[in-house]
């Protein structure tokens, strides 16, 4: 007869307090809690309540991970907001403020402590603005040059160092523009994104990134992916769709949340989709709150979906991946 040594290589133990790092199959009895455990692979994505925001709002930005994410600008129900916060997995901290209030502001780009903030709407005439700001962890500074076309409700993804602005909305029309930056300055991309949009999410590096979704109107469903050199449409999104949280890298995304535009008007939805590198998938985990208008940050493994509205909410949401482990309680009944 096998025996749970024979098969996994090592026998169960009793032990006071779960084992600081087990692994994949790794079965145990806590004593001090008296249940058993077992540690396994996560086989789809779940949402968990994290910390709430300081400042209930949406259409902010945010650049970071699960446990270390600035979250900056964006509008409450009355205005556009220059307010920006930390995040360390538990709670929310308020920093120093943007320079300048905006909403649709774009970040996605950067880390806690090195992020980039460009574009979005300001309260001022004439609204759309290329102001690019930079955080250092502890202040926002105004970067000399802004981007070559102002624009709001664009896409981004990167490094503070080196970032993506994609597509977004001029004061006049869509756009497809894409604009590099290196920590100085913004460059035009002579290679446009194939179908300019607003509303849509970017994730990746400055030479391997995914933008996808979007408003044209009404919403689309397309991805693209980007090599350094050329954008290339890939399978597209299950649900046509704009303004999500999203996070992740080109060849492991998550979009959670955002519009839909079914008859009779715009829907906000709960669903989360994942990207594999090759196509997308409904993942059978949805939000707790559905909303669009949120904010993303984090990694395809563990990852955030902040704010949003149309009703402005102050939800924070925390994000495990699929096949991630973790440790669960064996019951019986």
């Amino acid at each position: 007869m096998a025996t749970y040594k024979g098969i996994k290589g090592f026998s169960i133990q009793n032990l006071s307090a779960d084992p600081s790092n087990p692994i994949e199959g790794e079965m145990w009895y806590n004593s001090t809690s008296s249940v058993w455990k077992v540690e396994e692979l996560t086989t789809a994505g779940t949402w968990a309540s994290g910390g709430n925001i300081n400042t209930t709002r949406g259409q902010a930005a945010a650049a970071g991970t699960q446990n270390a994410t600035v979250y900056f600008g964006g509008r409450t129900s009355t205005a556009n907001v220059a307010n920006s916060e930390e995040y360390d997995g538990s709670a929310w901290t308020n920093t120093p403020n943007l320079n300048t209030a905006r909403r649709t502001v774009q970040g996605n780009a950067g880390t806690q402590t090195a992020a980039l903030a460009f574009g979005g709407l300001t309260p001022a005439s004439p609204g759309v603005t290329a102001a690019t700001e930079l955080w250092n962890g502890s202040a926002w500074s105004n970067n000399p040059t802004g981007l070559n076309l102002a624009r709001w409700n664009l896409a981004g993804c990167g490094l503070q160092t080196a970032a993506l602005a994609i597509s977004g909305q001029s004061a006049t029309a869509n756009v497809a523009n894409v604009e590099e930056f290196n920590g100085t300055n913004w460059t035009a991309n002579p290679v446009n994104v194939n179908t300019g949009r607003e509303g849509p999410n970017a994730v990746g590096t400055q030479t391997a990134a995914l933008v996808f979704g979007g408003l044209l109107p009404p919403q689309t469903a397309a991805t693209e992916l980007w090599n350094g050199s050329t954008w290339t449409t890939v399978s597209s999104l299950n649900t046509a769709i704009s303004n999500t949280a999203s996070f992740g890298i080109s060849t492991a995304a998550v979009s959670a949340g955002g519009a839909t535009n079914p008859p009779g008007g715009v829907n906000n939805t709960a669903q989360t989709e994942v990207y594999d590198g090759t196509s997308w998938s409904i993942n059978p985990n949805s939000l707790g709150t559905s909303r669009y208008m949120l904010t993303g940050s984090g990694t395809f493994s563990a990852g955030l979906a902040i704010g949003g509205g149309p009703t402005f909410t102050n939800v924070t949401e925390e994000w495990t991946g699929p096949g991630v482990a973790v440790t669960k309680t064996i019951t019986v009944s």
